[in-house]
């Protein structure tokens, strides 16, 4: 009987913390995209009754402030991890290859059935890295508005000691008609790059047969042996 080698090794891609802030970052944005929508664009209306209880605005809008904070303290922590986590050394070598042209054309020619995968330094390609580089650009911006929108409404306790600031940020934008839309415009573009991302994460998963969608749960992908 014989035994045939395994071709393919098991590598530790993602780190617990990277794995947790990834998958409470998911709940948050479809939290705050349901929320966001309803405080916009009201689509229901509580129970008629005497009693001054339904505030149905308020309790969409206390979820969206709930899942904003949680969405401002996962981004936090998922910087402090990409500068000081040991295992995100990964993700730092990600750039070598975003500043590479020849991995940039490798890379294209194997989205488009041109070519092999190239072999990275890092974790991410120049297209993920670039798209994750936006991705996180554009959450910072929204994360910064949403606090300026909430400065605006609670004048006590962190939105008190945040007032100053975000009233710098209010006239830096034009005014706080301006935050509003960016922070609308922000919500558009998260929605637009959700999608894009889970199908770019299951053509690689698919085509490169090397577990990348599971990655992202387990913390493993399986890559050829060099």
């Amino acid at each position: 009987m014989s035994h045939k080698n395994p071709d393919r090794i098991s590598e530790y891609e993602f780190s617990i913390g990277v794995r947790l802030t990834h998958w409470i970052r998911f709940i948050a944005i479809t939290l705050l995209v349901v929320s966001g929508y309803y405080i916009s664009y009201v689509f229901m209306s509580p129970e008629i009754t005497s009693e001054p209880t339904n505030f149905m605005q308020a309790k969409w809008r206390l979820a969206h402030q709930v899942a904003g904070f949680v969405l401002i303290a996962v981004f936090i922590f998922k910087f402090y991890l990409f500068v000081f986590d040991k295992h995100s050394k990964k993700e730092w070598m990600s750039v070598l290859d975003f500043l590479s042209p020849k991995v940039w054309i490798a890379q294209i020619k194997y989205y488009i059935f041109m070519g092999p995968h190239p072999h990275l330094r890092g974790v991410y390609n120049p297209l993920q890295f670039a798209s994750y580089f936006f991705f996180y650009v554009v959450l910072a911006l929204i994360c910064l508005t949403g606090l300026v929108l909430y400065a605006h409404v609670y004048h006590n306790g962190l939105g008190g000691a945040i007032y100053e600031p975000a009233r710098y940020f209010e006239e830096l934008m034009g005014g706080l008609a301006n935050v509003r839309t960016i922070h609308r415009i922000c919500m558009w573009i998260i929605m637009i790059f959700v999608p894009i991302h889970v199908y770019m994460a299951i053509f690689n998963a698919v085509k490169g047969k090397n577990g990348a969608m599971d990655a992202i749960v387990s913390g493993y992908k399986f890559v050829k042996e060099h």
